[in-house]
């Protein structure tokens, strides 16, 4: 979910008193009220304490000095702590999300998923496309994110067309502009935007992978199956 150790220290509180789990799990939520808490617990590694989210691990020292977020990793083994942690905690991202809001594309097997915020008149987007044409065994969840000029309305005429995921496909790969087709409820988009919001994404493209790291912006085939690959281990 982070790319290495450490890449965020902040500083916390003022108070040198010491705290244990029920102090800390208070101080956070009212440090942070507007994120859920799941649990406090003391790691055996450095005197810190696990702070858990609904969507990330942060780590805090017994004063409450300072607060990081990264990852924490054993030298000895070379085991990613935290990784494993997030795949414990969160096993698996994609699959909490309202996948009915979203076109399914199937590539092979599908046995991988790969989440995509995307938008019709995004040209990043549609060279992610082009890579994503030669995907392995990967199931793509393609969420429509109109958040440019003019892609409210073509996002409405792409979703109101009898067979979504090939007009899709053609608009995106070939730039064939669907028709306007007839009336259908496109209240999908709003709740694409909520769930967007809720995410922390302001962009597109924007890929998610299964263990919950985001990417802004498109991926070469290469590094795009290598991240895949390496979310789903």
């Amino acid at each position: 979910m982070k790319p290495l150790i450490y890449v965020l220290m902040l500083l916390l509180f003022s108070s040198a008193s010491v705290a244990g789990e029920a102090e800390i799990g208070a101080a956070m939520k009212k440090r942070f009220p507007y994120s859920r808490l799941v649990s406090v617990n003391k790691t055996p590694y450095l005197g810190l304490y696990e702070v858990v989210f609904d969507n990330q691990i942060l780590y805090t020292d017994e004063k409450m000095t300072y607060l990081f977020s990264g990852d924490i990793i054993d030298m000895h083994s070379m085991k990613d702590l935290t990784k494993a942690r997030e795949k414990e905690l969160y096993p698996s991202a994609i699959s909490r999300l309202p996948l009915d809001l979203a076109l399914k594309m199937v590539k092979g097997s599908g046995k991988r998923k790969l989440a995509v915020f995307t938008d019709p008149n995004c040209a990043y987007c549609k060279k992610l496309e082009k890579e994503m044409v030669n995907l392995k065994d990967t199931t793509v969840y393609l969420f429509i994110y109109p958040i440019l000029p003019g892609s409210d309305q073509l996002a409405k005429n792409l979703w109101c067309t009898k067979d979504r995921l090939k007009t899709w496909e053609d608009h995106m790969l070939n730039g064939i502009d669907p028709a306007p087709g007839t009336a259908c409820d496109t209240s999908v988009f709003a709740k694409v935007a909520k769930l967007a919001n809720q995410l922390h994404i302001s962009a597109t493209p924007t890929l998610l992978f299964d263990d919950g790291t985001l990417q802004k912006g498109t991926l070469p085939l290469d590094q795009l199956e290598s991240q895949i690959s390496a979310s789903e281990k």
